[in-house]
């Protein structure tokens, strides 16, 4: 294959769109080491914030719940008001990754962006858009495939995990796009030239393979001038979020408190979240996960600390917790939810126009990055 000389064939149009200082960093990624470079990328944000793109999303697979906002929105919302360029991908495509019916996919995009514009995520500031209709992202694909084996696919612990729970609902083996899941994002992250991702610790193999494709791509096609940033993990500041079942939050264990929920159904869902038999409340996350859990919910939206909260309940128990944990939400989601209530009564339009206009910023990134590769991979006819 030839491989083009980037003096000599790179657009003009490749620098303005990427960020301007790339993030360094090493190779591999443990837990401990991501934790503490996401101690000194926050300093790095907190002072230069311009410097940083994120790239981030969900599945449409329903409208979003409590998880989601303590585990990612909710952290969209602040790195977008510091200041850093924010992409947020509603991820279509990758809903039929694991399942044959996608179900209503324009209304459940619906719901997503509610959640998202409630939240405080902003069009103006934020680019929202959605996978399939950026045709130039997906057709990275094809390249950045050719950069990773088989084997390294297979070895992803995320698409092991999922690759098992698809085998135990469908009763049939992986899809072909569910194995390459790793390399689309890949192609979502590196499209816009993100040099930051927000993750937990569970997907940092993910932004791996990303580091990984980025990686080959410069060493084969871009030596002398590398093209693509190879992303940093900026690892959640929460833990995650635990459902009224005291399994992790999610849509499809039915345990979730949807985020447009009312306040009755907050209440209930309270009501019947687990505990355990201890009278004092501590905040133990090992040994008393659930109550540990409760508590982080309600210092989310009481602005303290999960120990402050537990001290203050102290030996009132469990349902004196759950009171002040309701309490908490119902008017920390308050605001939240009149201003959902307020753009579904708006009507589809604005959502949209919101979504148009982010599609047509997506679009026109994208097809300047596919430009770029084609030159770079001397693929120019």
């Amino acid at each position: 294959m030839s491989t083009a000389t980037p003096e000599a064939t790179m657009p003009t149009s490749a620098t303005p769109h990427e960020p301007s200082t790339p993030v360094p960093g090493s190779t591999t990624r443990s837990a401990a080491a991501a934790r503490e470079r996401t101690a000194v990328l926050e300093d790095l944000i907190a002072r230069n914030p311009g410097e940083y793109r994120v790239l981030t999303g969900d599945r449409p697979t329903g409208a979003l719940h409590l998880g989601h906002l303590l585990g990612t929105v909710g952290n969209r919302v602040r790195l977008q008001n510091l200041g850093v360029e924010v992409f947020l991908i509603v991820a279509d495509y990758q809903v039929i990754t694991d399942r044959d019916d996608a179900g209503d996919l324009p209304a459940t995009v619906r719901e997503v962006l509610l959640d998202y514009l409630a939240a405080g995520l902003d069009p103006e500031r934020s680019t929202v858009f959605t996978h399939s209709a950026v045709p130039a992202l997906n057709q990275l694909l094809l390249p950045f495939l050719s950069l990773v084996t088989v084997a390294e696919l297979e070895r992803n612990p995320t698409v092991k995990a999922e690759a098992e729970a698809a085998l135990l609902r469908q009763k049939r083996g992986i899809s072909g796009l569910l194995l390459t899941y790793p390399v689309h994002q890949a192609a979502d992250i590196l499209f816009c030239h993100g040099n930051l991702v927000p993750v937990g610790v569970d997907q940092l193999p993910h932004l791996e393979m990303t580091r990984t494709i980025a990686r080959r791509f410069n060493q084969r096609y871009a030596a002398a001038r590398p093209y693509f940033p190879e992303p940093d993990a900026l690892i959640a500041p929460s833990t995650t979020v635990l459902g009224s079942d005291g399994r992790r939050m999610s849509k499809s264990r039915g345990n979730a408190l949807e985020l447009r929920a009312t306040e009755d159904e907050t209440v209930a869902y309270f009501r019947r979240a687990r505990t355990d038999a201890d009278r004092v409340i501590t905040y133990e996350p090992e040994r008393r996960p659930e109550i540990a859990n409760l508590l982080q919910v309600g210092a989310y939206f009481t602005g303290t600390s999960p120990e402050v909260l537990a001290d203050e309940v102290g030996s009132a128990g469990a349902g004196r917790l759950k009171t002040v944990v309701t309490e908490a939400v119902v008017e920390g989601l308050r605001p939240l939810r009149a201003r959902r209530r307020e753009l579904a009564s708006a009507g589809p339009r604005h959502l949209a126009e919101v979504l148009a206009q982010g599609n047509a910023r997506a679009n026109a990134i994208a097809d300047r990055t596919l430009d770029d590769v084609r030159t770079l991979m001397n693929m120019r006819y």
